[in-house]
């Protein structure tokens, strides 16, 4: 996981692992607690600390505003290449560490330079086992993940893989789907976390998508929390109807606002698969038992999907929503 997993505040979308036996790899650290132990305790504390937020703001009539506080972000304009990779530049890239290569193409890519992403891919292989989760490289990757270039996400995503070497086979899956079933909170967080990423590149993705999806009733909400980050991350068709559902009954408002999140901005959905959320959504806009709470996700979820600027009121969403069909 990452920097900002668990904050609201920070826009995504993402956040956290030994390969065992068998493996051609060095032993995985990223599921160790001692390999990456400062990411997992900052989004376990972020986590409790908005439970804590939204439970004194409902007994303080404050829901609005704390809702309009914890969704603010800052939108991320498309933009133009603004430099290409030159043949010098590649040159000196060769002289490079893998932990420098990855570092610098990485930041070239958040900043827009043409040709960083594909030299990403055709890099981060080499880079497996070779490379690790610095601060600098931490930040770089949640900045990615920040991008609304899907490419540049998924790009994020290997980077991720290799620096908590993570194999990427189904020994890997199957390993990290009983971790998440009985480690230690630290091992289970990162266990979904990292199915997610797995899924999301195809490794044994039904596979993956069960064992996630089977861990949003753990009675762990932050496993819960987390089950659901992995979720968004796979990013398939199959994915959409389980977030709707953790949006709509987890008593948790982490889980909740999570969920509400991954469907509008965050993880790996398409434009495309998220507008098929909408007439769910449209449906718990006008469902009263839903809090004051989850009512300005679902509006703030409407607009991130949209792109439209409507009042908080279901029948102007609805009106749109049908004109466009």
């Amino acid at each position: 996981m990452h920097s900002w997993e668990g904050d609201p505040n920070q826009q995504p979308t993402r956040e956290y692992g030994k390969v065992g036996p068998g493996s051609d790899l060095t032993p995985d650290r990223s599921i160790d607690p001692e390999a990456a132990s400062w990411r997992i305790l900052f989004a376990v504390i972020a986590g409790i600390v908005l439970a804590a937020l939204v439970a004194a703001a409902s007994a303080r009539g404050m829901l609005p505003s704390i809702a309009q506080l914890l969704s603010k972000r800052e939108k991320t304009q498309p933009v133009s290449p603004r430099a290409m990779l030159s043949s010098l530049d590649l040159a000196q890239l060769e002289k490079e560490s893998a932990q420098n290569q990855a570092q610098i193409l990485l930041d070239r890519a958040v900043n827009h330079h043409e040709g960083a992403i594909d030299q990403i891919q055709s890099k981060v292989s080499g880079w497996q086992g070779k490379i690790r989760l610095t601060p600098k490289l931490n930040s770089l990757i949640t900045s990615a993940f920040d991008s609304r270039d899907l490419r540049l996400r998924a790009a994020a995503i290997d980077v991720d893989l290799a620096a908590l070497n993570v194999a990427r086979t189904p020994e890997s899956v199957e390993r990290l789907s009983h971790q998440a079933e009985s480690g230690t909170q630290e091992e289970r967080v990162w266990a979904l976390w990292e199915l997610g990423l797995l899924g999301n590149r195809g490794v044994e993705r039904a596979r993956a998508l069960r064992a996630l999806m089977s861990h949003l009733q753990d009675p762990n909400a932050e496993v819960r929390h987390w089950a659901v980050e992995g979720l968004a991350y796979v990013g398939t068709d199959d994915t959409i109807a389980p977030l709707l559902h953790a949006f709509h009954d987890d008593p948790s408002p982490v889980v909740r606002e999570r969920a509400a999140s991954s469907l509008a901005h965050s993880g790996m959905l398409t434009p495309e698969q998220r507008r098929t959320a909408i007439p769910k959504l449209l449906d718990y806009a006008e469902d009263a038992s839903l809090d004051a709470q989850s009512h300005v996700w679902i509006y703030q979820a409407l607009h991130d999907i949209s792109g439209q600027n409507l009042p908080n009121e279901s029948k102007e969403w609805r009106k749109w929503y049908y004109s466009t069909i």
